[in-house]
């Protein structure tokens, strides 16, 4: 298949990259987009040069599956003229995932979803992803009432350069240098802060509101509870969340243990005597979603905590993208690429 990839020099769109030559994705040709800022550079894929085109008007004729990190703005004005032209999109922004028509997936919980697609497929937000990862499997079992998330959000959630950020201001907190910060709104080093993202009318943030709505819609029940408060933590990469969950019945610690031990994608990681759990270091690079402390809330019934770890740009973004992907060749609707 004809490959393209818009965004492709960004944290997302590299790791897309890697991940299409590492899992050996069917792509007969991939052409790689980004602004001006890239024009003339070139990304490596198997063992050829690509160059960095910039993409227009008519970039995207011709393609079976365009791929998509580049922001709202961007998808909302290029994937409707990609699809056009016969593509399928992958789209990783905020741009259509609460548009009704268009399938928010994460495969492990909702591949049934892709049946739906209009040509347009959204991928979660990242905090969603990793929460659901663990929450999905157990609301099948049993149906969740209402859950109370905490997210502790690294610097590459805000891209490559609030991961310079978080650097190059620890790095000036010892050597006494001046450093500008080009996002991060807020001291970063050796600090941390309620997510800058826009307040709603609400009072919740973007973040916080993207969890609350896109939980709800992967999960097709409007009337779980949910409320979000999400941090920005000066970690690298890596997100972690504390995840408070009640259920409608009762579910022992010992249920959630053995239904997320034998669930695809998650990993228990724990040593309770050496009272070791998942952290952002367990799960930079890795596929899998890590949980551990699950235990029961001795201040109310029928609710568990769980700790949730996983890598943002990984499975909360561009592993997910490639798992879409994968699950549309193989289920075969009339909607997929023909080529």
């Amino acid at each position: 298949m004809k490959v393209a990839i818009v965004g492709a020099t960004g944290a997302v769109g590299r790791d897309l990259i890697s991940l299409i030559e590492n899992r050996n994705f069917p792509v007969s040709e991939l052409v790689l987009f980004a602004s001006e800022r890239s024009l003339g550079s070139s990304i490596s894929f198997k063992e050829k040069s690509l160059p960095i085109q910039i993409l227009k008007k008519n970039s995207l004729e011709g393609f079976d599956i365009a791929f998509f990190s580049a922001g709202s703005k961007v998808a909302k004005h290029y994937a409707p003229l990609a699809v056009a032209s016969g593509a399928v999109v992958i789209d990783n922004s905020s741009a259509f995932r609460l548009d009704p028509v268009v399938p928010l997936i994460i495969p492990e919980v909702n591949p049934e979803a892709l049946w739906n697609h209009k040509g347009i497929i959204a991928n979660p937000n990242c905090a969603t992803i990793i929460l659901l990862m663990a929450l999905a499997p157990l609301h099948k079992r049993k149906k969740i009432k209402r859950m109370v998330v905490s997210t502790y959000q690294a610097a590459s959630g805000a891209g490559a350069k609030g991961v310079e950020d978080l650097l190059q201001e620890t790095h000036s907190f010892f050597t006494k240098e001046t450093y500008h910060r080009q996002v991060v709104p807020f001291p970063y080093a050796f600090n941390l802060f309620l997510h800058n993202s826009a307040l709603k009318d609400n009072t919740y943030n973007e973040e916080e509101w993207k969890i609350i709505c896109e939980s709800k819609k992967i999960l097709k029940d409007d009337q779980i509870g949910i409320t979000a408060t999400c941090v920005r933590v000066p970690v690298i990469r890596a997100h972690c969340e504390s995840v408070n969950v009640q259920f409608h019945e009762y579910f022992s610690a010992k249920e959630a243990y053995e239904i997320l031990s034998s669930s695809p994608g998650i990993k228990i990681l724990e040593d309770k005597l050496e009272n070791r759990f998942p952290m952002p270091i367990d799960a930079i690079g890795q596929s899998d979603i890590f949980c551990g402390r699950i235990r029961e809330d001795i201040s109310q019934p029928f609710t568990l905590d769980l700790w949730i770890v996983g890598d943002q740009i990984l499975k909360g973004a561009s592993l997910n993208a490639i798992q879409i992907a994968e699950t549309m060749l193989k289920i075969k609707h009339p909607n997929q690429p023909k080529r």
